[in-house]
């Protein structure tokens, strides 16, 4: 019998159930997210402290404005310089990686959990994932939706509201549901 725990298997990017441990490691960092977003803009060494304690990694400079919303914080890792503007989702069951500076407008989703089709597994609620690279230099516009298993290559702009369902080439403007690449960016 497989005696690993369910955390196991989620961070092995392995089908996985949200047993109490992943639960537990999921309130964690929604308390951090909570205190973060209590926060104000005259604490900014507290900001720093706090998502230091939630992400894999934080770059210097990085600023990420309140509310933001994350499943598990230790699978995401941030670069240097990057803006998250207000309403940041980051779903990280599976690794987020975020480039150098990155703009990133309000109310961007990144969203690397994925479910099953069949019905069965669904109800027993069964779930995985797929991670998220953003490349340097990456501007996702207000509204854009990054889906499983994407990655954005560098210098590429996403336009507001697109819906990114498939990797997108570095140096390229992308927009639309679902995005897609309209011209590159020299």
């Amino acid at each position: 019998m497989d005696e690993r725990t369910m955390r196991d298997r989620m961070l092995a990017g392995e089908p996985y159930i949200a047993d109490e441990t992943v639960a537990a490691d999921n309130r964690r960092a929604m308390t951090l997210a909570e205190a973060y977003n209590r926060t104000s803009v005259a604490q900014p060494k507290r900001r720093r402290e706090i998502l230091t304690g939630l992400f894999a990694a934080i770059g210097e400079g990085t600023e990420i404005r309140p509310p933001l919303f994350v499943d598990y914080g230790y699978r995401t890792t941030v670069g240097a310089r990057t803006f998250a503007n207000f309403g940041l989702v980051i779903l990280d069951v599976a690794p987020v990686v975020i480039g150098d500076d990155v703009q990133i407008g309000p109310n961007v989703q990144l969203l690397t959990a994925t479910h099953p089709l069949e019905p069965g597994p669904r109800r027993e609620k069964w779930e995985s994932a797929e991670p998220i690279t953003i490349g340097d230099n990456v501007w996702l516009g207000g509204g854009v939706i990054v889906c499983p298993g994407v990655t954005i290559g560098p210098d590429t702009v996403v336009g507001a509201g697109s819906v990114v369902t498939k990797d997108l080439p570095a140096g390229v403007l992308a927009v639309g549901v679902p995005a897609r690449v309209v011209r590159e960016l020299t």
